[in-house]
């Protein structure tokens, strides 16, 4: 089995930082792209950031330039700065990952259980 737990939510004023932190445990033979989507009240899930290795990354338009993703391989972990935040930044921050278990033939996608991020003054 694999489990991916996050940390790193919380308040912060318009403007803060906050730095988002999920790491995989378990089963893991290979872990392929790992992200961070989010959903707000009445919204779909959509992608924030997304690393396929360490320079291959994309992001969301809305998230250029203030969101920085990172990856450490070797804990299996991948990071979400985020700077400059906005009320509409305001969601759930779920992690998202692709591993290849052992014993595994294909990779299989993994969500974590969410993390509140609220953005107000």
């Amino acid at each position: 089995q694999v489990q991916l737990v996050e940390s790193g939510g919380g308040l912060v004023q318009p403007g803060g930082s906050l730095r988002l932190s999920c790491a995989a445990s378990g089963s893991i033979f290979r872990p392929n792209a790992m992200g961070w989507y989010r959903q707000a009240p009445g919204k779909e899930r959509e992608l924030v950031a997304r690393a396929i290795s360490g320079s291959n990354t994309n992001y969301a338009d809305s998230v250029k330039g203030r969101f920085t993703i990172s990856r450490d391989n070797a804990k299996n972990t991948v990071y979400l700065q985020m700077n400059s935040l906005k009320p509409e930044d305001t969601a759930v921050y779920y992690c998202n990952a692709w591993i290849l278990r052992y014993g595994g033939s294909s990779y299989t996608d993994y969500w974590g259980q969410g993390t509140q991020v609220t953005v107000s003054s």
